[in-house]
């Protein structure tokens, strides 16, 4: 239901979100946001921890597996608590809110801001090496360039769910373009009888089982991206279809497309080519095209755009799930009465983006926080799937999923290995943050969550954003 307010401008008075994201949307979303940078730099990992083509192609199926057995259990949570938030509504539901605000609080603090921030500087990096020459390539001038993305994703992300759906769609036909003419291109070398390093199979394979889990941490790090769906799983039409076709569908078609480029890579790239690489794919198109390989750079920066569109959109909506059953700031909750997009929840998450982004740092110890915290969560999701297995008000809840309890088993033991292993190598700098930021989260859930102690002033605050930002409580806000 809308009204006229000023100078004849529709707004909504109901105030809550919409179903506007489609099977394709949903399909896009997460190959868009799986197909980022991962395909084009992690097969260098994946290759050094295993040592030979023909192990690394295993590691990559393994890889595909561990991965569609987390989407699997992610499709059959999110028909079994059909709210979106993703792992936080399933932490809430199984375990309490405690856990349930730690996610949300190192999520928003840390996994979706740090995950933007890395993305955004890569698009910047892949842009600045295909239009400036080396010498004139700065650090400054990558920084304000990511700034530059930061800026364009957030206002997508604020202007309408469909822009940020089509946006979504068209940078993953893209990417997935520019993947399949590397496919192609692999192709064609098998039909002139140029198998290149694939006819060496199992040659020099390595023994050791910690180097073929850092070659998995390689692949898997690839495949990330299978439960993002779940984060706006209210904003879908017809869930109860279009969730687990999307979320099958998607890694059906990244499965595939991720084992041909690697077939490809190894028809044109010798062993050491391929580890001396800085982007293989860039390597291979180098080697292929010559001075045509400049498309490479531009579809991975589209490429890592899109995904960097994806995570924006998706990991706003964890900071709305927690707001509007009060476990954020009431005011993270609030919509556009316009487009009805939770826009102080995207503006958060940019403003600690672009906060990152001038600290004094580098890229790798972000991403050594993030793979830390973000397998620890993926954990607990899994121990949530096994609770509800058990709990009296979901164990016998009519499922079109049931995922085997032995997956969700498997899957945690992975989890615990991915985030117990980095310990292996010795403690670094960065977990101390870590464990900061779950300290800090601890301290303020017992002082806003449990004793619900009020800040001075939020409520003018609050007043003020509502104006400013033309943003209203949802209309199913929990009381």
């Amino acid at each position: 239901m809308t009204k006229e307010l000023g100078n004849d401008v529709p707004i909504e008075t109901d105030v809550f979100v919409r179903r506007k994201l489609g099977l394709p949307s949903g399909i896009s979303f997460i190959v868009g946001t799986i197909i980022g940078s991962g395909i084009f730099i992690s097969p260098k990992g994946v290759l050094l921890g295993t040592g030979s083509v023909g192990l690394c192609l295993v590691a990559w199926g393994v890889s595909a597996v561990i991965s569609l057995c987390g989407a699997l259990v992610m499709a059959e949570l999110g028909l079994l608590v059909p709210k979106s938030g993703g792992p936080y509504i399933y932490l809430l539901r199984a375990f309490g809110t405690f856990p349930a605000f730690l996610f949300v609080w190192v999520h928003s603090t840390v996994i979706s801001p740090g995950s933007l921030l890395i993305k955004s500087l890569t698009v910047a990096e892949y842009v600045s090496r295909a239009t400036i020459d080396d010498c004139q390539r700065t650090k400054g001038w990558t920084k304000l360039l990511a700034a530059c993305v930061i800026i364009s994703v957030t206002t997508i992300n604020i202007l309408s769910v469909r822009l940020a759906a089509r946006t979504q769609v068209l940078f993953s036909i893209i990417k997935v373009g520019g993947l399949l003419v590397i496919i192609g291109g692999g192709i064609h070398q098998l039909a002139i009888g140029n198998p290149g390093i694939l006819d060496t199979g199992f040659e020099g394979s390595t023994t050791e089982l910690s180097e073929f889990a850092v070659a998995l941490y390689s692949g898997l790090w690839a495949y990330g991206g299978w439960g993002n769906l779940n984060y706006a799983v209210e904003e879908l039409k017809t869930p109860k279809r279009n969730l687990p076709l999307s979320i099958g569908l998607s890694m059906v078609i990244v499965v595939f497309i991720y084992m041909l480029v690697n077939v490809s890579y190894f028809t044109l790239l010798t062993k050491e080519e391929f580890l001396s690489s800085w982007a293989v794919g860039v390597t291979w198109a180098e080697k292929l095209f010559g001075r045509g390989a400049i498309f490479v750079p531009i579809i991975v920066a589209c490429s890592v755009f899109g995904s960097a569109n994806g995570g924006a959109f998706v990991g706003s909506r964890v900071i709305f799930a927690a707001a509007r059953d009060h476990n954020f700031p009431e005011v993270f909750c609030y919509l556009n009465v316009h487009s009805l997009i939770p826009t102080p929840s995207v503006i958060f998450m940019t403003l600690l983006s672009l906060l990152y982004l001038i600290l004094p740092g580098n890229v790798g110890s972000v991403i050594n926080v993030m793979g830390f915290i973000s397998w620890g969560t993926w954990g607990l999701v899994m121990v949530s799937h096994i609770v509800f297995k058990f709990k009296e008000d979901t164990k016998n809840i009519p499922r079109l999923i049931r995922v085997p309890l032995l997956v969700s088993v498997i899957m945690l033991l992975m989890c615990l290995y991915l985030v117990v292993a980095p310990f292996l190598s010795g403690f670094r700098m960065e977990y101390i943050f870590a464990f900061a930021v779950l300290a800090a989260g601890v301290l303020l859930y017992f002082l806003f969550i449990y004793f619900r102690l009020a800040i001075p002033g939020s409520g003018m605050v609050y007043s003020f954003l509502q104006l400013l930002l033309e943003v209203s409580p949802p209309s199913q806000l929990t009381d």
